[in-house]
This record gives structure tokens, C-alpha cells and sequence, in this order.
């Protein structure tokens, strides 16, 4: 059976945030991912 109420794409993203902050492997993830793309980008950018 289908829900009523939806949540918005803004409530969903605000939702997904709020877990992400409080898991700390998540975290360990997206700082691992961020600092592999700024090496990349600094390679780049010397090239």
C-alpha cells in the first residue's frame, strides 16, 4: 500500500545528511574520497 505523504527531495537529503553525520565510518569514507580527489585534482593541475 502506497504511503500518503512523501517526504521532498529536500527532507530526504536533510535525513540522509543528519545519518551520515552521526556514523563515523561513513565520515572516514567521505574524507578518505575527498582527499584522493584533491590529489588528483592537484596532479592536474601541476600536469
Amino acid at each position: 500500500m502506497r504511503r500518503l505523504y512523501s517526504k521532498s527531495f529536500e527532507e530526504l537529503v536533510e535525513e540522509n545528511k543528519k545519518q551520515l553525520l552521526s556514523d563515523p565510518d561513513a565520515l572516514k569514507k567521505i574524507d578518505a574520497k575527498l582527499e584522493k580527489k584533491q590529489q588528483e585534482y592537484s596532479k592536474r593541475k601541476i600536469n
